[in-house]
Formats: C-alpha cells, sequence, structure tokens
C-alpha cells in the first residue's frame, strides 16, 4: 500500500480534461491510440451534462490524479436487476502496485451493492496483465460468451432497413 492515502472520488464537470487525458493514457497502454476520438467536450456533454450515459471515479495520491474508473447501467434481464457495467478502468503505471485499482474496484462494488445491482461486467484485452488482478478479485472470465460490435458504417446501413414511420 501507498505511504500516502489513496483517495477516490466521484468525477465532477471540471474534471473532463484529465478524464479524457486518462483515456488516451489507457489507449496508448493498449497500443490504441490512434483510435481515440473524445475530446473534453464529449465527457462534459455525455457525463454531466442533461442526459450523462456515464459514472466516472477519479483515484489521487496526493492530490495528483492517478486513475479512473468509468462506467454505467446495464440491464440483466435475467435477474430482473441493474448490473454495473466498467467501460475503462485505469491506473497510470507510476501508481500500480500500490493498491489504487483494488481501492477503485471496492468502491465501484459499493456502489453496486448500494444500487442493488446483480453483477459487475467488464471486458479485458486477452493480453492484458490486469486478467490476474481481476481473477483475485473473484471475476470470472466467461469463454461461453463473445463480444459482438456493430459499428457505425454497419448501423447506418442497418437502419436502413427500417424506414421511419409516416
Amino acid at each position: 500500500m501507498s505511504p500516502n492515502p489513496i483517495t477516490i472520488r466521484t468525477a465532477t464537470a471540471a474534471d473532463a480534461a484529465t478524464i479524457a487525458h486518462l483515456i488516451r493514457e489507457l489507449a496508448a497502454f493498449e497500443g490504441l491510440l490512434d483510435e481515440v476520438r473524445v475530446t473534453a467536450d464529449d465527457i462534459r456533454r455525455d457525463g454531466f451534462g442533461e442526459h450523462a450515459y456515464f459514472e466516472c471515479l477519479l483515484a489521487e495520491i496526493d492530490g495528483k490524479t492517478v486513475g479512473f474508473a468509468l462506467f454505467f447501467h446495464n440491464y440483466s434481464t435475467f435477474e430482473g436487476r441493474p448490473g454495473l457495467y466498467i467501460e475503462d478502468l485505469f491506473v497510470a503505471e507510476a501508481a500500480r502496485g500500490l493498491g489504487v485499482g483494488h481501492r477503485l474496484m471496492a468502491r465501484l462494488a459499493r456502489i453496486a451493492l448500494e444500487r442493488k445491482c446483480a453483477r459487475i461486467d467488464l471486458w479485458v484485452l486477452h493480453w492484458n496483465p490486469a486478467r490476474a488482478f481481476y481473477d483475485r478479485l473473484g471475476f470470472q472470465h466467461m469463454a461461453d460468451w463473445l463480444p459482438y460490435r456493430l459499428t457505425s458504417d454497419k448501423m447506418v446501413e442497418l437502419a436502413a432497413a427500417d424506414p421511419p414511420e409516416a
């Protein structure tokens, strides 16, 4: 554990540039920096605007942001209850091994319980060493479930098959 206390707090609109920066750091770690399009304005609009699509926690040591967790609700039709989906969990390299990720995950677990969520879901790249961290926390790899994605160009094509109602 770090000799300096780790603080976990809820992000605000004033943190939008910091969140966008951390997303770029995560993308660089994953070798996907060229795919990042998000801006601080996107973060402000979509996380703190009239229709918030996500929530975010920030981890700090000595007032310096060293990690974040961006999450939103999904819904389990089988359980009949909401779940928490973690889109991104990231800890800066200099702060890894200090308990920051564990503290973020513990806060997310508390939020999920307070909101009566049935589960917490996330995806992790097959090569990411964080898989061992998730295993230690009790997450289960769902090998029988395969992720699928429809990107914007294909969404446009598919939507064209459903003409607007008159």
